[in-house]
């Protein structure tokens, strides 16, 4: 081999190669400026290797010069060989610190445990410390060089640690957020955007910057004790809830879900629905004479108004067989009372009643009948017929209002085409009619009578008798 340059920093390991064979085998020897290598008085840091080559370690400004490797042996003839080097130093390369390896974010259940690792290079190496905002988390007289893992325990809160690495050229920083998981916050308050008689249309802000798994809407009717019905798995900040009734105030509130669980509902917001025409016809219709010509109808208000009942129609005939566009009408405002005057006597008239909204109008009520004659009662009102036994079916009613009733005339027959039978009973409100066949249909109406006279009868119910026990026992028999 021809001279060689070997560089090195300082404090670095210099090594210089040798090798020689031959037979019998050389012996290698290192000399430095012509002077050889003591690697004796040296602790150790310069030592000639069993390969021959020569190393150099924590080199020293004093070890630049030139090396030779000589190799000897004792043949027939004598020979040696020379290897030269020239040993030199360049400058120390400085280096500011930085990350090969920079803290990664985490996100952690509640209670969670995490490791975060920190590496930092350069020349020279960097002490590498943790921080959490201005508090020291590494001991000033236990920080490793290059490399620090923070072990972090039972982590409730969230938080951002701060990796600090630092030498004599530079400090730098590099920031790790930890995110502990948590329930979402509340909503924003829902906004009603559209309303309808049966439907209300909501929007609402998530009020939580990190994602939510879907919403869960919680309504009921204002003021109500029972509990919140839920639309679960709604996946937008917008939704239309239907399935309401008319004209009536709720209650709404939004909750948050995400893989933790629900959060705490929102503020709740409070709408009406909007108006509907009525879904069902004035209740307890009445009607009785005032004179032989102007009678007296009243009623109460539906069941289901849908809205603010804006009036009534009172619709009249004596020929119910007509449709009712050809009865006479009688409009009413804001009341549950009228009466109706030029009428024929001794006549039997139809009443109807129906309920109006701004929207519309409701169904009509049932016919009830009332006789033009002074004195004569009204119908009786909430006729019912229930079966007792296989022979007897008790009959109920309630008196007409502010007449003076005499007794009552009940008139029956067994089936459609049965016939009719009457009995007058004690101005009671019920009447136990027996001796009845067993399991048969059997048709009532009734009317009132006062000295006057005889009243309309009320229109006809039905009810069947029980089957008797004998012919229930042959017919598990058979």
């Amino acid at each position: 081999m021809g001279p060689q340059l070997k560089v090195v920093e300082r404090t670095r390991t210099a090594t210089m190669l040798c090798a020689a064979s031959g037979n019998p085998d050389p012996e290698i020897t290192w000399f430095k400026d012509f002077l050889p290598v003591d690697t004796s008085n040296n602790n150790g840091r310069i030592k000639q290797l069993r390969s021959g080559a020569l190393q150099i370690e924590l080199s020293e400004e004093s070890d630049q010069g030139k090396y030779e490797c000589v190799a000897t042996n004792s043949a027939v003839s004598f020979f040696v060989y020379v290897i030269t080097f020239f040993l030199c130093f360049v400058p120390v390369r400085r280096v500011p610190p930085r990350f090969s390896i920079p803290p990664t974010n985490h996100e952690i259940m509640p209670g969670g445990s995490v490791n975060i690792t920190c590496v930092a290079v350069g020349s020279p190496m960097p002490y590498v410390k943790w921080m959490l905002g201005a508090e020291d988390l590494t001991p000033e007289d236990d920080m490793p060089i290059g490399r620090n893992v923070l072990e972090l325990n039972d982590v409730r809160q969230s938080a951002n640690y701060t990796c600090v690495a630092m030498s004599t050229l530079g400090v730098i920083e590099a920031i790790a957020q930890i995110t502990v998981k948590a329930l979402p916050k509340p909503p924003g308050t829902p906004v009603v955007t559209e309303s309808t008689a049966t439907s209300i249309t909501l929007t609402w802000d998530s009020g939580n910057p990190e994602p939510v798994s879907y919403y869960i809407i919680q309504h009921k009717p204002k003021n109500s004790e029972e509990p919140y019905k839920e639309i679960d798995g709604v996946a937008t900040t917008r939704y239309s809830v239907a399935g309401l009734s008319p004209y009536s105030e709720y209650e709404f509130r939004v909750v948050a879900v995400n893989n933790i669980g629900r959060g705490p509902p929102s503020e709740p917001v409070s709408t009406r629905t909007s108006e509907q025409a009525p879904s069902s016809a004035p209740r307890n219709v009445q009607a009785r004479m005032l004179s032989s010509t102007t009678i007296l109808v009243q009623w109460e208000e539906p069941e289901e108004p849908n809205g603010q009942i804006q009036g009534y129609r009172v619709y009249y005939t004596m020929d119910p067989t007509q449709h009712v566009n050809s009865w006479m009408k009688h409009n009413v405002a804001d009341s549950h009372i009228t009466t109706i005057g030029n009428l024929v006597p001794q006549k039997t008239y139809s009443v109807k009643v129906l309920a109006f909204t701004s929207v519309g109008d409701g169904p009509l009520s049932s016919d009830i009948q009332v006789i033009t004659q002074t004195g004569v009662p009204g119908q009786p009102l909430n006729f019912k017929a229930e079966p007792e036994s296989e022979t007897s079916i008790l009959l109920s009613w309630t008196p007409p209002r502010s007449d003076t009733i005499s007794s009552y005339e009940l008139v029956y027959k067994d089936g459609e085409h049965g016939e009719e039978q009457r009995v007058s009973t004690e101005p009671t409100t019920s009447y136990r009619l027996q001796g009845l066949r067993p399991n048969s249909l059997y048709l009532f109406r009734l009317a009132a009578r006062s000295p006057q006279g005889l009243g309309a009868s009320t229109a006809e119910i039905s009810a069947r008798t029980m089957q008797s026990s004998r012919c229930l026992s042959l017919k598990y028999l058979f």
